[in-house]
């Protein structure tokens, strides 16, 4: 997050500019103006991944300097109620840390292309609702939402400032004992590493308000299946498209490369914008090794514009 702004994520409601891009240098330029000319006059479907959000501080799973992480399973989070406790009590630090992030102005690029007609539709692996924040409206959150809780006994929802207000009023003083224990990691998903087991332990979780059920946050866990609605809904978008846009993912698991492997069966062109190896790379006719919000703020100025879409919106060229 950028210095002196304070955040507005995971609401759904932008209400401030999104953090400007890194300026390109003469290298990238040529690299970026080679994705135009393949993606130039065609509608394309965007897949995101946590290498987007990096530039809003969220750090991602995969990148190049990325810790090592073991998310929880969604096994290990039913099968223990200790798994459970320890899940939700760094949850919750995380949450609190995490609900500050802003837009970036790779998400801003992604909205304006939608604004101006590019698109298909965008779908993405992140689940922190940046991309809705900055404006997109035809998104698929592949994994989920962090802005929402669901109760696995009878699937009521519920906000993730609602059960964060409950948990707060149930452990009072948990959020500033373990920001002094020490704060080792953030993760994606608002997993945070908390040093101290007896914070853990001493944890309560949330119940279910209406049932008193399992409370988990409404994304999909390592283990867990992506809804069938979603994934099909995602495959329209790539089928609907001329072109496929992967930006920020390292596509390492099956839920996003397979939207990669479906267009390159169709012979549609596939670019991958990604700092390091992906596992769809076989498939990409093109990989730029760039930064994700300048490449994606580029491209939102400068690919041409679809006959009989909508004319662009603030687009200045560069």
């Amino acid at each position: 997050m950028s210095a002196g702004r304070p955040g507005v994520g995971m609401t759904g409601f932008a209400s401030m500019a999104p953090a400007p891009a890194a300026q390109l240098d003469p290298d990238e330029l040529l690299s970026v103006r080679k994705a135009v000319e393949a993606m130039g006059g065609k509608r394309l479907a965007v897949l995101t991944g946590a290498g987007l959000s990096t530039d809003s501080g969220i750090p991602d799973y995969r990148g190049p300097g990325s810790a090592p992480r073991n998310p929880m399973t969604f096994q290990e989070f039913i099968g223990s109620e200790a798994n459970r406790r320890r899940y939700w009590a760094r949850n919750h630090l995380g949450w609190s840390h995490l609900r500050h992030a802003d837009p970036n102005a790779g998400h801003a690029a992604v909205a304006l292309m939608e604004r101006r007609g590019l698109l298909s539709g965008l779908i993405t692996q992140n689940v922190d609702r940046l991309h809705e924040d900055a404006g997109s409206v035809n998104v698929v959150d592949l994994h989920g939402r962090f802005d929402q809780v669901v109760c696995l006994e009878n699937r009521h929802i519920f906000s993730r400032r609602l059960i964060a207000a409950i948990l707060e009023e149930i452990n009072p003083g948990f959020l500033e004992a373990a920001l002094e224990s020490g704060l080792v990691e953030m993760a994606p998903d608002a997993d945070a590493t908390v040093e101290d087991p007896e914070l853990i332990t001493s944890f309560i979780m949330a119940v279910c308000p209406r049932c008193g059920g399992i409370l988990k946050p409404d994304f999909v866990y390592f283990g867990e299946n992506v809804p069938k609605d979603r994934v099909e809904r995602a495959y329209a978008m790539v089928d609907q498209a001329e072109a496929l846009l992967v930006a920020g993912s390292s596509l390492t698991v099956q839920s996003g490369l397979r939207f990669v492997r479906h267009a390159a069966k169709a012979e549609k062109p596939v670019v991958i914008i990604n700092r390091g190896a992906t596992r769809g790379d076989s498939y990409a006719t093109l990989k730029l090794e760039l930064g994700v919000s300048g490449a994606l703020d580029y491209l939102a100025r400068n690919l041409p514009d679809l006959p009989g879409a909508n004319p662009p919106i603030g687009v200045s060229p560069d």
